[in-house]
């Protein structure tokens, strides 16, 4: 089943990157996306599950469709994120894609250990980047059925 942008509200996207430039390149990608989306950036981990949590600036915050969660992060790591989301019954549910520097299979291990549903390694180079996050869009923006929102 493919997804109807005419039929359904845009998707919700929760980036959580410490790096500017990634961030910035994410951004771009994702606003000639084929799928209407809503990008929401958490800057670190801390920030990321008080947005998750809907917690002081974040109280209107939107319930992400999917997680695209970095490993490196200062405060605390996306393996820690990735732990509490999984074991938080209200947030659980929510897809959440690895997309990081990475490459260390301890980390790869880790993160499907945790109940991540994908683990990308961000390429090399401005194109190469922006193809991966194209092909993450079509994959996961257009064909992946996400969980009820509540």
């Amino acid at each position: 089943m493919t997804h109807d942008p005419a039929a359904t509200e845009p998707i919700e996207i929760l980036l959580v990157e410490d790096n500017e430039p990634d961030v910035l390149l994410t951004l771009e990608a994702f606003e000639d996306a084929r799928v209407p989306n809503r990008l929401h950036v958490a800057r670190d981990g801390v920030e990321a599950l008080r947005f998750l949590r809907r917690e002081g600036e974040h109280a209107g915050a939107p319930r992400p469709d999917v997680i695209l969660l970095d490993i490196n992060m200062p405060r605390k790591t996306g393996l820690e994120v990735l732990s509490d989301v999984k074991a938080d019954p209200e947030l659980r549910s929510i897809p959440v894609v690895m997309l990081t520097t990475s490459q260390a299979e301890d980390d790869v291990r880790a993160s499907y250990e945790r109940h991540a549903s994908g683990y990308v390694v961000k390429p090399v180079g401005f194109d190469n980047f922006l193809g991966a996050i194209r092909a993450f869009e079509s994959f996961w923006l257009t064909f992946v059925r996400f969980p009820p929102r509540h």
